[in-house]
């Protein structure tokens, strides 16, 4: 956002209030052009904006960046009052600065600063939200993977920049899963257990429900139930995770939106990962065993991908619209019948008249001709007794052998070939 703009970058410490200023000091004297500027002793934020001011005297607009901003206000719980003062009083009423706060710590972002009860409340002129990579853009951290690597790759660490850079492209992707994950030396062997102590004021619990959700329990019953506390705590903790946008949930897609049924999941897949094959395992890292849960990994990961397949799958099927028409809305479907007991559907699609356009499975797996004719006709028996009606089927899978000739049936057939082209 700052590179064509005149601008000054500081990335808070956790040190003390008076070594931020000092060091925010330097920055600024560089801007200026005038190094005097960075021996001043500043009393606090606000002498030091005050001061800034009165040695700017042009009127280029400049951009200042406040990085890890919630680092300033652990360190003294006045500041947020003190920046309060600092807008009313000097910025608000200037058309030569922006100021931007930013920040890693999505709870510390939204409650200490963004929230009702923050002195900083309503002054804000805009927030974004910074979300993950789009799956495309993985290509450039590891430009020698194929398409299946890749979205293994997506699977361990999402798309977070700061995961993706270290990945090391000359390596397999089972060997960086190795090298980040697996030794006690990895970059990523501790990040999670950092992040809820960073985050969260009892990482226990929240570990206990991650662990839980990892394992497959879904409804806050099974969750509850899996870890001995009562519904009502876990789905507190549930929605505090939700919000950290750690945890998601689905509802069934033909439900009303405020239905309470829900599906809960890892959401994060970084979180997901590690709560799979870490935390579990940590004893034979530190054993320097970290082989056997690589050799865990390659026998399993088919499984914990059929998961993340589908996320993937529902991605997709927003960017085929030519061949099914309209898609305003996609999801799993859900329920039970007297003769079918409990049943699931991968994907529902819905168009804006809230017509079933087509409905699909999913498959993390390679399927031959008759692998895919005996999935399509159980799901054609399955929406039938349901009761659905849809204008075609289809399946998303892995690699589907003879596709073409099977899409001449009017079926919607779509493998990894594919997703490579919308997604990746």
């Amino acid at each position: 956002f700052a590179k064509e703009k005149p601008y000054i970058y500081f990335l808070c410490e956790k040190s003390d209030t008076k070594m931020n200023i000092r060091k925010m000091a330097r920055k600024a004297a560089e801007y200026l052009g005038k190094p005097g500027f960075g021996r001043i002793e500043f009393l606090d934020w606000e002498d030091f904006f005050r001061e800034f001011f009165e040695w700017k005297k042009d009127e280029e607009k400049v951009v200042i960046i406040l990085d890890e901003f919630p680092y300033l206000i652990e360190i003294d719980d006045s500041t947020l009052s003190i920046f309060q003062k600092i807008w009313d009083e000097y910025l608000s009423r200037r058309r030569d600065v922006m100021l931007i706060l930013c920040g890693s710590s999505i709870g510390m972002m939204e409650t200490e600063v963004l929230g009702y009860k923050s002195p900083l409340y309503g002054r804000r002129t805009g927030q974004w939200k910074l979300r993950e990579l789009d799956i495309k853009y993985i290509r450039e951290f590891v430009p020698g993977y194929d398409v299946e690597d890749i979205l293994y790759v997506y699977g361990a660490l999402g798309g977070i920049p700061a995961y993706l850079a270290k990945l090391d492209p000359s390596l397999q992707f089972y060997d960086n899963v190795y090298k980040l994950f697996f030794n006690k030396g990895g970059e990523l062997y501790e990040e999670a257990e950092n992040l809820l102590k960073q985050e969260l004021r009892e990482p226990r619990i929240y570990k206990l429900i991650l662990t839980s959700l990892a394992e497959g329990h879904r409804r806050v019953t099974e969750i509850a139930n899996s870890i001995g506390l009562d519904k009502a705590t876990v789905s507190r903790y549930l929605e505090t995770l939700t919000l950290l946008d750690i945890v998601g949930y689905e509802t069934p897609v033909l439900e009303k939106p405020k239905t309470k049924k829900r599906l809960y999941y890892i959401k994060d897949n970084y979180f997901n990962f590690w709560f799979t094959y870490v935390y579990p395992y940590r004893d034979l890292v530190e054993e320097d065993r970290g082989e056997k849960i690589l050799e865990i990994v390659r026998e399993s990961i088919s499984k914990y991908m059929s998961r993340i397949f589908e996320h993937i799958a529902l991605k997709f099927i927003y960017r085929i619209g030519s061949d099914i028409g309209e898609v305003i809305k996609a999801g799993r479907q859900w329920g039970r019948t007297k003769k079918l007991g409990a049943y699931e559907i991968d994907i529902v699609a819905l168009n804006s008249k809230k017509e079933i356009v087509s409905i699909f499975e999913v498959k993390w797996a390679n399927l031959s001709r008759n692998d895919t004719r005996r999935i399509l006709k159980s799901l054609k028996y399955k929406i039938d007794e349901i009761g659905l009606e849809a204008h075609r089927l289809g399946i998303i899978a892995k690699h589907i052998h003879g596709k073409e000739e099977l899409k001449k049936d009017g079926f919607l057939l779509y493998d990894l070939k594919d997703i490579e082209i919308q997604l990746v």
